[in-house]
């Protein structure tokens, strides 16, 4: 079985529902790292040196390499209700290791997409 990482930078306040979304799509779990700080095109603006922007959270699913386009264009789907609420990627995954369970649990849901 072969994998893909999603990576997805959302504001803190939609994290919940991109899980929750890519959950319902076929993801089997999520990792979730708070209070990352990014920047876009444009520099973040300050006041008196404090920095106002919003946080961000990376939200990292391994999802089957089936799965991932349709999980991608749920996450696409749920994050754009707010325009440049975050952005989302995929890459591929040579080697992974732990994912036993996931593999029993996904092994009929592929078949059966094959």
């Amino acid at each position: 079985m072969h994998f893909k990482l999603i990576i997805a930078f959302m504001d803190d306040n939609i994290s919940d529902k991109v899980m929750q979304a890519a959950r319902d799509a076929g993801a089997t779990g999520a990792t979730l790292i708070s209070h990352a700080r990014g920047e876009g095109m444009e520099q973040t603006k300050t006041f008196f040196g404090l920095t106002l922007e919003t946080q961000r959270d990376v939200i990292l699913f391994l999802v089957e390499e089936h799965l991932s386009r349709h999980i991608l264009e749920k996450i696409d789907a749920t994050a754009n209700e707010q325009p440049g609420s975050g952005i989302a990627i995929q890459i591929d995954v040579e080697d992974a290791i732990g994912v036993t369970q996931q593999i029993q649990q996904l092994t009929s849901v592929v078949e059966e997409k094959l």
